[in-house]
Parts: C-alpha cells; sequence; structure tokens
C-alpha cells in the first residue's frame, strides 16, 4: 500500500470524500467547534486543529478494526 504521495492528504477514495468531511464536522462539534466548515482554520490553534484530525484518525482506526474483525463497522465515539 505504499504511495508516491507520502505526507500528502490526499483522498485513495474519492468517494469517501463527504463522508470524511461529514465525519469532520460531527467531530469538530462535539469538541466544542460549532461551524467548522465555515470556521477560517489558521484562526483555530494547532491543538484545535490536531485535536480535530486525531480524532478522526483514531474513529477511522477503530472502524477499520471492528470491519476486520467482522464485528460491524459502527462510529460510536471513543472517548
Amino acid at each position: 500500500m505504499a504511495s508516491n504521495n507520502s505526507g500528502s492528504n490526499n483522498i485513495v477514495v474519492p468517494e469517501a470524500k463527504q463522508a470524511l468531511n461529514q465525519m469532520k464536522a460531527e467531530i469538530a462539534n462535539e469538541l466544542g467547534l460549532t461551524n467548522y466548515e465555515q470556521i477560517d482554520k489558521g484562526n483555530l490553534t494547532a491543538r484545535q486543529n490536531g485535536y480535530v484530525g486525531g480524532y478522526m484518525t483514531k474513529r477511522l482506526v477503530e472502524m477499520a478494526q471492528r470491519q476486520m474483525s467482522g464485528s460491524g463497522t459502527g462510529t460510536g465515539s471513543m472517548r
């Protein structure tokens, strides 16, 4: 699964873009960042932006692990 675009944010499955953006908005809302889609991300702290990305990664890993184990694809919170 190596890629020549290491370090880039290219979406490997373009059909997933809408779902990823929805997940990002839901996580940001859970973290208290309302209207995340309209916020200028440059005005947020690195910590705030990092939390959103970090929680997205956590959820995506959880979803992959569930799928691999055959126990479903739930997206419940990991808090």
